[in-house]
């Protein structure tokens, strides 16, 4: 098949990484790939060197796919878009993140391509933002919906979220689990001693640790009002965040002021092969996000065998499964999220427990191959039920 996949940011995040490793897949299987995406630019990283590397997919980028609204740049891209379509002529497009999935499924209706694919890795409305933002995010997504074959989601939640605002037809929704490479996650070939001392980490140290952007909603700052004042009276307790972002400056402000820059580790943007490394040196895993699809950091946690805490919102629940494979916590409550780090703290048994059962339940649903073989067996679906399909 000729598959035309389309993102608006290559950054380094889960929904992107979900995007090269479908692309990766398949053009390991014979599929003639294409990634088309916009500018990426700021302080977020990029996927682009991992597809480059891969040398099998064709990447277009094109100017006009931003995430800001833009109605002129939207037209364009639109234009673009329709232009590539044309051009490639594909069995299918795939679209991925909200600007993209907009304007990707319009265009690529428009040209009559024989499948039309969105993937919701996360939803673009939510109760962190107005009325209005959120109105006019579903009135384009219930739009965009009538523009496509079949909508993936990578969790069940966002399934039923998108269906409860208008979203969408039941029949066209699949939950396909955003995979990964789960091998390293599964190497415990090095102890956590030894990796520790690779990155430079306190060997005897407690560490509660973070991969994600350093942004809005992320949790960062729940996680420092809870862990902090244990943190001030015990110097073994020490914070590793994994990641960077726009609100990196603030939160290492308030670090300094809490006077706590020695036991706040920081590495900032890591290449993504590394990631498994620094889950590793982790006693617990916390990923207290008020937005997510499924978040990709709870489920490496869990491979690699790690205790995790997360905030019982979106996808969390379908994986960390509280008292089975984590601790979940109700969204903005840092007393609960404190209690839940100290209870792991307390207990040396619980956490390998809670990160042992994880790791069995999430080996083979989040494996990539499960994830290409998925997408390609929902795109041959499609493909046979179209009317030029032969029969």
């Amino acid at each position: 098949m000729k598959i035309m996949h389309i993102s608006t940011r290559l950054i380094l995040g889960g929904s992107q990484e979900n995007t090269v490793f479908s692309c990766a897949g398949q053009a390991d299987d014979g599929h003639d790939v294409s990634l088309v995406f916009g500018p990426i630019e700021g302080p977020e990283g990029t996927m682009l060197p991992v597809v480059l590397e891969h040398g099998g997919i064709a990447t277009i980028e094109t100017p006009n796919l931003i995430r800001e609204l833009s109605p002129r740049r939207d037209l364009r891209c639109l234009s673009d878009l329709r232009r590539l379509i044309r051009e490639h002529r594909p069995d299918v497009v795939h679209t991925h993140s909200s600007k993209a999935g907009i304007l990707g499924r319009a265009a690529a209706w428009r040209e009559n391509v024989p499948a039309v694919i969105h993937t919701i890795h996360g939803l673009p409305f939510h109760p962190y933002q107005s009325k209005l933002k959120n109105a006019t995010y579903i009135a384009a997504e219930r739009w965009a919906a009538r523009r496509c074959h079949a909508i993936v989601t990578v969790a069940d939640a966002m399934r039923d979220q998108a269906l409860a605002a208008g979203v969408g037809r039941a029949q066209q929704f699949q939950t396909i689990r955003s995979g990964m490479i789960v091998e390293p996650y599964l190497d415990d070939s090095k102890s956590v001693t030894e990796t520790r001392r690779s990155l430079g980490l306190p060997e005897d140290a407690f560490i509660v640790g973070t991969v994600a952007r350093l942004a809005e909603l992320k949790g960062h700052d729940d996680l420092l009002d809870a862990f902090a004042p244990m943190m001030q009276s015990n110097p073994n307790l020490h914070l590793l965040w994994v990641g960077d972002g726009y609100w990196s400056e603030r939160l290492l402000a308030r670090v300094r002021e809490l006077g706590l820059s020695n036991q706040v580790h920081t590495p900032g943007l890591v290449q993504p092969e590394t990631i498994p490394h620094w889950i590793r040196a982790m006693d617990v895993v916390v990923h207290p996000s008020y937005r997510e699809g499924l978040p990709r950091a709870v489920v490496q946690g869990l491979l690699a065998a790690k205790p995790v805490i997360a905030y019982a919102l979106d996808g969390a629940p379908e994986v960390c499964i509280h008292d089975e494979t984590g601790i979940l916590v109700a969204p903005g409550d840092r007393t609960a999220l404190a209690e839940a780090i100290d209870r792991l703290r307390a207990d040396p048994t619980l956490g390998p427990r809670l990160g042992a059962e994880g790791r069995r339940r999430c080996r083979g649903p989040f494996d990539r191959r499960t994830m290409v073989d998925e997408l390609e067996m929902a795109y041959r679906k499609v493909i046979a039920a179209s009317p030029e399909s032969p029969s």
